[in-house]
C-alpha cells in the first residue's frame, strides 16, 4: 500500500514538473516573440545585446580598452555578419586618440573597422533595406568624416559627410532610432555654423549641404545626452567642447563633473572637469583634479599624456603665482606646462604662452629684468597679436625695460 502511494506521488510529481517545464517553455517562447516584436528584429534594439554591450561601452569610456575590446570581439564572434561589433571596435580606436587627436597611430585601424562596418551594413541594406543598416552606414561614415576633418583632409571629410547625411535620411523611417539619429542631426546643425564662422576657406563647400540651426543643434545634443543608449556619451563629449566654445561655463562645469565622476579614468573628461572648475574659480576642486591628472601622468596611466598635463600644470602654476604668491612652485608648474606643450607640438597654445608670460612676471617681481624682457620678447615674437598674452607681454616688456634702466 505504501509503495503504491509512493509510486502515485512520483507520477504526480513528474506530471507537475512536465507541465511546469512546458509552461516555462511556452513563457520563454512568448518572451522571445515579444522581444523580436519589440526590437523589429534589429540588433541595436535587442535587450540582450544592450545588456552585453553596456559594460563594454562603459569600460571603453573609462579607458579600460583591453576589457572593452574583449567584449566587442565576443559580440563579433556571436554576430559575425552584423556591422555593430566592427563599429564598436572602431569607436575604441577613436577613444584611444581622443586625449591627443594629433596622434595618428590609430588612424588606419579606425578606418579599417569603419569600412568593415559599412561593408556589412551595405549587404544588409541591399538585401532588406533595413533602416538599422542605414543607421550604421551613417554612423561609420560620420566617424570617417571626423577623422578626415582632424587630419584636414577636407575633400575626404566632405564626401564622408555627404554619405553620412544620405544614410541618415534613409534610417529616419524607423522612429525608434530617433534618440540615436538626433545625435547626427545635432552635430550637423551646430557644426554647420561653426565651420561657417571659423573656416572661411570651407564656406563654399557648405553650399553642397542644407542649411542648419545652431541653437537647435545644441538642444538636440542635450536630448541625446540623456535619452539615447549608444550615442549618449558621444553627445556629452561634444557638448563639453561646445559649452566651452559658447562660454556656457556653468553647463560646462556640471557636465564635466558628472562625466568625470562616471568615468574617473577618462583623461578627456577629467581635464575638462579641471578646466571648468578653474574657469568658475573653484580653487580647491580645480587644484585637486589637476594634481590627480599629473599623478596619473607620472604613473603612466592609459590616456594620460602631454595635452592633459598642459591643462593641469598651467592651472596649478596660475594658482601658485597669483593666489599663493609662491614663485618657486609656480616656476615648476609653468615649466612643466611648457615641457608638455613641446612634447605635444603645441607651442601655439594659449597655455604655453601664458606660462611663458607667468615666468616673465615672476622674473620681473624678483628683479631679474633681463629674463623678464627675454620672456616678453618670446611671447611677442611668436604669439598671435590678437591674444591677451601678446597685449600683456607688450605692456610688461615696457615696464621691465624701464625698471632695468633705473636699476643701471
Amino acid at each position: 500500500m505504501r509503495s503504491r502511494y509512493r509510486l502515485r506521488s512520483y507520477v504526480l510529481l513528474l506530471s507537475f514538473l512536465s507541465l511546469s517545464f512546458l509552461s516555462l517553455g511556452q513563457w520563454w517562447k512568448k518572451t522571445e516573440e515579444a522581444e523580436k516584436e519589440r526590437s523589429k528584429g534589429m540588433l541595436l534594439l535587442t535587450s540582450e545585446v544592450q545588456i552585453e554591450a553596456t559594460n563594454a561601452i562603459n569600460q571603453m569610456y573609462n579607458f579600460k580598452f583591453p576589457e572593452s575590446e574583449r567584449e566587442f570581439n565576443y559580440l563579433k564572434v556571436k554576430y559575425p555578419e552584423h556591422p555593430l561589433p566592427d563599429f564598436l571596435l572602431g569607436l575604441v580606436q577613436w577613444w584611444k586618440m581622443v586625449p591627443n587627436t594629433q596622434n595618428e597611430v590609430y588612424d588606419d585601424r579606425l578606418l579599417e573597422y569603419m569600412d568593415r562596418s559599412i561593408s556589412k551594413a551595405e549587404k544588409i541594406w541591399d538585401d532588406t533595406e533595413n533602416p538599422e543598416a542605414a543607421f550604421f552606414m551613417a554612423a561609420a561614415y560620420g566617424f570617417k568624416g571626423r577623422l578626415h576633418a582632424e587630419r584636414k583632409h577636407w575633400a575626404r571629410a566632405t564626401l564622408a559627410a555627404k554619405s553620412a547625411l544620405k544614410y541618415l535620411e534613409y534610417s529616419r523611417e524607423f522612429a525608434d532610432f530617433s534618440p540615436e539619429l538626433m545625435f547626427g542631426d545635432g552635430l550637423y546643425n551646430y557644426y554647420y555654423h561653426f565651420i561657417k564662422q571659423n573656416f572661411k576657406l570651407l564656406r563654399p563647400v557648405l553650399w553642397l549641404f542644407p542649411k542648419a540651426n545652431k541653437q537647435q543643434g545644441i538642444e538636440q545634443l542635450e536630448k541625446v545626452s540623456y535619452q539615447a543608449f549608444y550615442t549618449r556619451t558621444e553627445a556629452r563629449y561634444f557638448l563639453l567642447q561646445i559649452y566651452a566654445m559658447e562660454n556656457m561655463s556653468e553647463k560646462s562645469y556640471e557636465l564635466a563633473k558628472y562625466t568625470h565622476q562616471n568615468y574617473p579614468d577618462n583623461p578627456f573628461f577629467e581635464r575638462y572637469h579641471a578646466r571648468s572648475a578653474f574657469m568658475l574659480g573653484k580653487l580647491d576642486e580645480a587644484m585637486e583634479v589637476a594634481k590627480s591628472i599629473l599623478n596619473k601622468i607620472d604613473h603612466h596611466q592609459v590616456g594620460y599624456e602631454g595635452v592633459s598635463g598642459r591643462y593641469a600644470s598651467y592651472i596649478l602654476g596660475y594658482y601658485q603665482l597669483y593666489i599663493f604668491k609662491n614663485h618657486t612652485e609656480a616656476k615648476i608648474y609653468f615649466k612643466k606646462c611648457m615641457d608638455f606643450s613641446i612634447q605635444t607640438a603645441s607651442l601655439e597654445s594659449g597655455y604655453y604662452w601664458a606660462s611663458v608670460l607667468g615666468l616673465a612676471r615672476i622674473a620681473y617681481q624678483e628683479g631679474d629684468y633681463d629674463t623678464a624682457v627675454e620672456h616678453c620678447k618670446e611671447v611677442m615674437d611668436k604669439a598671435d597679436k590678437k591674444t591677451s598674452q601678446y597685449t600683456e607681454a607688450k605692456k610688461l616688456l615696457s615696464e621691465a625695460k624701464k625698471a632695468r634702466r633705473k636699476k643701471k
